[in-house]
């Protein structure tokens, strides 16, 4: 059985991974959103790396348990795997947002170039 202190390390580790995964996702938004899509995009990549750190550490859980390990749940974890979760959620929609700024900025773009056409014509 995993004793309480490595649990309690464990994850600490999934929630620092995942919570500067998240801030990456959230930071990668913003950059987007003004327009610095190479940016944005590095910052995902950034916090998809953060992500799998954090990932691995609660996978290795799920392999001691399947194992026969027995994991004995605490609020530590509770709270762990729910920073997984919502990291995982705002990797998904960093990517979406991300999707939509670009079509955005390219469909502003096009119609600046019509009007500039209009006016020159």
């Amino acid at each position: 059985m995993t004793s309480f202190e490595e649990l309690s390390e464990l994850s600490f580790e999934i929630i620092a991974a995942v919570g500067t995964a998240r801030s990456d996702y959230i930071e990668a938004i913003q950059e987007a959103k003004a327009g610095h899509f190479d940016e944005a995009h590095r910052l995902v990549d950034a916090g998809a790396e953060e992500y799998l750190k954090g990932h691995h550490a609660h996978l290795n859980l799920i392999q001691q348990e399947a194992a026969g390990e027995r994991t004995d749940m605490c609020l530590l974890l509770t709270h762990a795997e729910d920073q997984l979760m919502s990291a995982e959620g705002f990797g998904i929609l960093a990517d979406e947002f991300i999707d939509l700024y670009e079509r955005l900025s390219k469909d502003e773009k096009s119609q600046q170039g019509e009007m500039i056409e209009e006016r020159t014509a």
